[in-house]
């Protein structure tokens, strides 16, 4: 009959209804190994096929029954199509058939084991049905010696033989037959064996010993049937990812690998398609790597690997069974992967601080000094040297850091800054180049990246390099040597791909010459130099400067636009005779103060401007006097245009060469003319 292997098949109570699964023919049914209830082949070759018949259906509806009424091979090539196809979880058998069907098939097998009531109750049954006779036991593998006690004990004639396979039982039947057993205890085949030979029999298994091998096999199947969904459900991720991944047991053999290690690796998944070939390529190419493991037993963690000329970054992790080493798991991915990955994410979740806001353009002035910053930086910003700026404080050092950034192929990733001035050493250390976790009282749970590892793939700029403690100025040399910085706490290094750009006030060389800074590290930092002049060495341009800065600070501090010539008039004789030691950030914090406190009448007392301005007491001789101040400014606040350009009258021009000295340019710079218009004014007198 052929089987069928239907969702819900009928139970095995009548012959006519059993699955029988024949080794002569298999009907071409496919299997559906995602049925709900496992599935339970019962293996059976003489009578115990009538105790598996009455306790099949108390159990249908925990499992799937299939009869297979053949044995040993024949058993084994009628039941390897449904094994391999997860129609059959588990197998029920007895005595020597089990055994053999459990060294032939991958999947479990139950075997319904004889206890001790089994076999008294057998031997209580020979004795009642024919006493005074010799009983011949049978048994599966090892003989009983309580059995001969008990026998002498009782009385009873007892002789016994064990047997391993088929034969071994005709040869045990007949065996006992010779020694004079008219009765004959054991398994269905012995039975069969002494009907043949006329001999009386007694069936050994209980229906009892048959139900706990059911339970056993039903519990066993439903077990085995979650592990398998188990294990297909993690091949199937498996198989899905963009690592390569695969298991080795603890002799090194592979059992497990997916199509992503083949691609990796290079490897023809068709070409080595047998056990044997994929075990060559890949203990070749990941055998140094279970070497290193099962030698020194420590996990390979993330490590870059050159596998065949490509770099990898690789792991090796033991797997433990019950507190054993069992195998081990290796893991391969593509370096240029995780860059693309790593960069990604830096980009994406990069913190709004860590972007530069500033371009090379926004650097204001005509003067040759600026123009010389505007081309160096532009000339070195394509380059990966470090640079360093030099120039007083507020001169706009890091304004052209972030320029140089913008303006470089690293454009878009990190920028970020740091005063080395602003915290303690032990402090500096931390933030520079990270901690580990527990490397030190309060540290960060799970450990904290310091800003090297943050400016990955970007640029780090060191203000104030030159207040640098002597040990942190080692540990930043290293890193501009290596490209690799070391967590506190930590052993390993962690490459980073980071531009630098250093920026000081102070002058490196003398404190080189006083022993303060490195030497070496001075030459690693002086590779691409630009100096930013003072606002006081580029005069030409604080004009425009102002003008620029007070549009820019506009909406911020919700300034009048249309107040800025009175603005710029007042601050004219700064302008041109203050010395401006806070550089550019001093001239924005006066616009920023004359915005916001000078008004119609404020500018009517002198003492009023200079107790807004203290500055202007600090002018050098030959500035306008105060009242000329005031008496212009609400001229401009009455007439001009907002810029003070185009209605400077003769008086005013005269009023502002006094001011000067007599100083026509001079005086022309303070009135926001030209010389030519200044001469043209005093002539128009004439």
């Amino acid at each position: 009959m052929h089987p069928d292997l239907s969702d819900d098949p009928p139970p095995l109570h009548a012959r006519h209804a059993q699955h029988t699964l024949h080794a002569g023919h298999i009907a071409p049914a496919s299997p559906d190994p995602r049925a709900r209830r496992p599935g339970i082949a019962l293996v059976s070759i003489s009578r115990l096929q009538t105790l598996c018949e009455t306790v099949a259906p108390r159990y249908t509806d925990r499992a799937r029954f299939y009869a297979v009424r053949e044995g040993y091979g024949a058993a084994v090539a009628a039941l390897q199509t449904y094994v391999e196809s997860g129609a059959v979880d588990v197998v029920l058998a007895a005595g020597s058939n089990g055994a053999y069907l459990r060294e032939n098939l991958s999947v479990p097998v139950v075997t319904v084991k004889v206890n001790g009531f089994d076999v008294l109750s057998a031997i209580t049954r020979a004795t009642t049905t024919w006493p005074d006779q010799p009983l011949g036991l049978v048994l599966h593998e090892t003989v009983s010696r309580e059995l001969d006690d008990l026998g002498q004990l009782l009385k009873i004639r007892i002789h016994q033989r064990a047997y391993r396979s088929a034969d071994e039982v005709q040869h045990a039947v007949d065996t006992l037959a010779e020694q004079g057993c008219k009765v004959i205890i054991g398994p269905g085949m012995a039975c069969d064996f002494a009907q043949q030979a006329g001999l009386e029999h007694v069936f050994l298994y209980s229906l009892g010993a048959v139900e706990e091998a059911f339970e056993r096999s039903v519990e066993l199947a439903r077990v085995s049937r979650e592990k398998e969904s188990k294990r297909m459900r993690l091949n199937t991720i498996v198989a899905h990812m963009r690592d390569g991944v695969a298991a080795f047991d603890d002799n090194g053999q592979l059992e497990a690998v997916n199509p992503a290690m083949f691609t990796l690796l290079g490897v023809d998944a068709e070409r080595v398609a047998t056990q044997g070939a994929r075990q060559f390529e890949l203990t070749r190419k990941l055998g140094p790597m279970l070497r290193e493991l099962s030698e020194s037993g420590v996990a390979i963690e993330e490590r870059l690997a050159h596998i065949d000329g490509r770099a990898f970054i690789t792991s090796c992790v033991p797997i433990y069974e019950h507190g054993m080493r069992a195998g081990a798991v290796v893991t391969v991915q593509d370096a240029q992967m995780a860059q693309r990955i790593d960069r990604s994410l830096r980009t994406t979740q990069r913190p709004k601080h860590l972007v530069a806001r500033h371009e090379l353009s926004e650097l204001v002035g005509d003067s040759p000094q600026i123009e010389k910053v505007r081309r160096l930086a532009r000339a070195g910003a394509p380059h990966d040297a470090t640079v360093l700026l030099t120039g007083e404080s507020g001169t706009g050092k890091e304004l052209v850091a972030q320029g140089i950034h913008n303006a470089s192929a690293r454009r878009g990733n990190p920028f970020v800054a740091f005063n080395c001035a602003a915290l303690p050493e032990g402090l500096i250390e931390s933030e520079l180049f990270g901690h580990d976790e527990g490397a030190f009282t309060g540290a960060r749970r799970g450990g904290k990246a310091g800003l090297f590892e943050i400016a990955h793939t970007g640029t780090i700029f060191l203000d104030e390099i030159g207040e640098m403690p002597a040990a942190m100025q080692t540990r930043l040399l290293r890193v501009l040597q290596e490209r690799e910085v070391m967590r506190l706490g930590s052993g390993r290094a962690v490459p980073v791909d980071v531009r630098v750009i250093a920026a000081t006030h102070r002058d490196l060389n003398a404190l080189v010459a006083e022993g303060r800074f490195r030497a070496d590290l001075y030459f690693r930092l002086n590779l691409l130099q630009v100096t930013l002049p003072a606002l006081r060495e580029r005069r030409d341009d604080i004009r425009l400067l102002a003008a620029t800065l007070l549009s820019r600070n506009a909406a911020q501090y919700k300034l009048d636009m249309g107040a800025s010539g009175p603005i710029l008039q007042v601050l004219s004789p700064l302008f041109e005779r203050y010395d401006w030691p806070g550089n550019v950030r001093e001239l924005e914090n006066l616009l920023v103060r004359a915005a916001i406190y000078l008004d119609n009448d404020a500018v009517r007392h002198a003492q009023t401007l200079h107790e807004v301005f203290p500055e202007l007491q600090r002018l050098r001789p030959g500035s306008m006097p105060s009242h000329e101040v005031r008496r212009e400014v609400r001229r401009e606040a009455m007439h001009g245009d907002g810029l003070g350009r185009d209605v400077v009258t003769r008086e005013t021009a005269i009023a502002a060469l006094q001011a000067s000295g007599g100083n026509r340019a001079a005086a022309a710079r303070a009135l926001g003319i030209g010389r030519t218009t200044l001469w043209r004014l005093m002539k128009s007198a004439t």
